[in-house]
């Protein structure tokens, strides 16, 4: 990751997502699963000490321990009803967003 997350928009990253589910015959999936799931990753980060005051140090993200943290507060919380596998499709949409901008590499 680089140091400024500030070009992290979530508008473009819905909609980064959203076409790549497109692709893959997902429309069960809506702009706020997907934001809660954007949400979530934050959230993640954040108790993970990965990010702080809007900026991150370059880290390594244990992946399966992320999907474990977002799938058990979403059970948690019930917000969404979201499959693994839909989430699995959410998150890989992130990552290839972040990608596509810089963030990850």
């Amino acid at each position: 990751m680089q140091e400024d997350l500030l070009e992290f928009d979530d508008s473009d990253a819905i909609e980064f997502i959203k076409k790549s589910l497109s692709d893959g015959g997902n429309a069960a999936i809506d702009e706020d699963d997907i934001q809660y799931v954007l949400d979530l990753i934050i959230d993640y980060y954040e108790e993970n000490n990965l990010i702080e005051e809007d900026e991150a140090q370059e880290a390594e993200i244990a992946e399966d321990d992320m999907f474990e943290y977002i799938s058990a507060k979403m059970k948690q919380e019930k917000v969404v009803d979201l499959t693994d596998e839909q989430l699995q499709l959410i998150l890989d949409g992130e990552f290839a967003y972040g990608v596509s901008i810089g963030i990850y590499e």
